[in-house]
């Protein structure tokens, strides 16, 4: 068997960073530019139409994450056990990919919720006007939360990825295991 996991790890990193990349512009460029259509009857539809767009690459950008993450953990399950550090860090992005996974799904719900009928008169993608339907605006002020938790869940996701590609490194590995190796002693 091949020690080199290019393809899955390609895949692994390539799905969090259109994860993130998409998340982070989705709420700056989509969203703030259905903030600026005239009409606001028709600024939830635009930002939703935006969304409804991209939601199919996010679809294939999130599976190839979640292949790739769990041929890596298949890969590596050796050192999950075995190395310190990395079974936490490990728990703590399954974590944070399923909560990212809920929020990208509550997130396309709830901006369905706001795109719905013939257009509500609203200030901007997430900001309600006076004039928005009460369910409408309640989702909307969720999503005002929502657009921001998603970059912030899938960026960390990168960076513990990043993480992990450092615990490869054989002075981190012979050091983890030592550590692991200590503790059992000790125990």
């Amino acid at each position: 068997m091949s020690s080199r996991n290019t393809v899955i790890r390609s895949l692994h990193d390539l799905g969090a960073a259109a994860w993130f990349g998409g998340s982070l512009m989705g709420a700056v460029g989509v969203n703030g530019a259905a903030d600026a259509v005239r009409d606001p009857k028709d600024r939830a539809r635009v930002a939703a139409m935006g969304w409804a767009k991209w939601a199919p690459v996010n679809a294939v950008a999130i599976g190839a994450h979640l292949v790739g993450g769990g041929g890596i953990l298949y890969a590596n399950r050796g050192r999950a056990v075995h190395q310190a550090g990395v079974r936490s860090n490990t728990v703590v992005k399954i974590a944070l990919t399923a909560a990212a996974l809920g929020a990208t799904a509550y997130s396309g719900a709830l901006g369905a919720k706001t795109a719905q009928g013939d257009g509500h008169s609203v200030d901007g993608a997430t900001d309600p006007s006076a004039g928005t339907p009460s369910d409408v605006a309640a989702a909307q002020q969720k999503l005002r939360y929502l657009q921001w938790a998603l970059p912030v869940l899938t960026g960390a996701i990168v960076v513990l990825g990043a993480q992990q590609g450092e615990q490869q490194r054989p002075s981190q590995i012979i050091a983890g295991l030592g550590t692991t190796l200590a503790q059992r002693v000790r125990d």
